[in-house]
C-alpha cells in the first residue's frame, strides 16, 4: 500500500525514549515533535499538534495504542524501532489504512545469542558462581554445587519464526535435540513438532520462548505449561513478558515446582518481581536481547529508511505482515 504525497505537509512525532543517535537525527533532520508523558501536558500537546502528525516513530516498548492513534487523525505510518509491535493497535491501523513497520532480521542473531547465553548461564549457574566467588565463599565453603550440562539437553522453541530458527540452529550445533511449537507447522524443518505448548514443555528440559507478543500470545506459557516443565525443567524468555503467566512463574521458581528461569523480558518493565532477586536458579537481564552496538546501529538505519520511505513515496521498507 502506498500514499504518495500524503506526508508532504505533516510532522513526525517521537513516541517514547529512543537511542540518543536516533533521537538526535529525528530532531535535527526531521524537526520531530516529542510526545510528553501522560497527563494534562500530553492532552494539551495532542490538542495543539495531533492534527499535524503524519508519522510516529516509536519502539516496541511504547508503540502507538488505541487512544494515541485516535488522537492523530492524519497519521499515515507507525515506524517502530525493534522487532516487536504488540504495543501498537495494528487492527485499528489496518482499518484506518495506517502503515506499520518494524526492524526484522537485523536483530535476529543477537537475540538468539542472548537465548543461548541465558540458557548456558541458567543451567551451569555462571552468574550464581560469580556471586559465590565475589562473596568470598570459595575458600570458606568449598566448591560450588554441581550444575546441569547444556550440550545434549532437550530444547523446545516456542515460536519458530526468524529468531526461533536462529535459536534452534545454535542448540542443534550443541547436539541438543530440538523440537518446537508454532501456530502451524514450519515446512522444510527437521525439528520435531509438538501440537501444543503443554506438549512441547512436557517433552523438553529447556523451553525457550521466542514467539511474538500481543493479545494472541498473552499468557500462552500458562501455569499448566510451566507445570509440564516441572522441577527439572527451565524456561527462557527472550520474547515479551506478557507471554508468560508471571505470577505462576514466580510462585513456581520460589517453591521448587519449576527448575529455573532465564528472563530478558518482564510483564511490567522496567519493574521486576522482587521475589526473584535472591534466587540463584533465576537469571535476570534488563531487556538487552538486541543490545549490541552493531545491532542497534542496524536497527536505527532501518528505522530511518522506513521513515524516509514513507515520507518520500508513501511506502515502507519493512512493513509488518498484514495478518499481524
Amino acid at each position: 500500500m502506498t500514499r504518495p504525497g500524503r506526508a508532504a505537509a505533516g510532522r513526525v512525532l517521537r513516541v517514547g525514549p529512543l537511542g540518543p543517535s536516533l533521537a538526535e537525527t529525528l530532531r535535527t533532520s526531521y524537526d520531530a515533535l516529542e510526545l510528553p508523558d501522560d497527563g494534562p501536558e500530553r492532552a494539551a500537546f495532542l490538542a495543539a499538534h495531533g492534527g499535524d502528525v503524519v508519522a510516529a516513530v516509536t519502539s516496541g516498548r511504547f508503540g502507538v495504542g488505541t487512544d494515541l492513534m485516535t488522537a492523530l487523525p492524519r497519521l499515515g505510518a507507525v515506524i517502530s524501532f525493534g522487532v516487536g509491535y504488540d504495543t501498537t493497535d495494528t487492527a485499528l491501523a489496518r482499518r484506518r489504512g495506517v502503515l506499520v513497520s518494524n526492524t526484522p532480521d537485523v536483530l535476529t542473531d543477537c537475540v538468539a545469542d542472548t537465548a543461548l547465553g541465558l540458557t548456558l548461564d541458567l543451567l551451569r549457574g555462571f552468574s550464581a558462581a560469580d556471586r559465590f566467588v565475589r562473596a568470598g565463599r570459595w575458600p570458606r565453603d568449598g566448591g560450588f554445587p554441581l550444575m546441569r550440562r547444556v550440550s545434549g539437553a532437550r530444547v523446545g522453541v516456542l515460536g519458530l519464526g526468524r529468531i526461533g530458527r536462529a535459536i534452534a540452529a545454535r542448540f542443534a550445533a550443541l547436539g541438543c535435540p530440538v523440537s518446537y511449537h508454532s501456530r502451524r507447522r514450519v515446512p522444510g524443518t527437521a525439528y520435531a513438532y509438538a501440537g501444543s505448548p503443554e506438549a512441547l514443555a512436557a517433552a523438553v528440559d529447556v523451553l525457550i520462548v521466542a514467539t511474538s507478543g500481543g493479545a494472541g500470545t498473552r499468557g500462552l506459557v500458562s501455569r499448566d505449561v510451566l507445570r509440564a516443565l516441572g522441577p527439572g525443567g527451565y524456561v527462557v524468555n527472550v520474547s515479551r513478558g506478557s507471554v508468560i503467566d508471571e505470577d505462576a512463574l514466580v510462585e513456581m521458581v520460589t517453591t521448587g515446582a519449576l527448575g529455573g528461569a532465564g528472563l530478558d523480558v518482564f510483564a511490567a518493565e522496567p519493574h521486576v518481581p522482587e521475589a526473584l532477586f535472591a534466587l540463584d536458579n533465576v537469571v535476570l537481564l534488563p531487556h538487552v536481547g538486541s543490545a549490541t552496538v552493531q545491532t542497534r546501529a542496524e536497527m536505527e538505519r532501518l528505522t530511518l529508511e522506513n521513515l524516509a520511505g514513507f515520507l518520500d513515496r508513501g511506502a515502507l521498507v519493512t512493513p509488518v505482515p498484514e495478518t499481524a
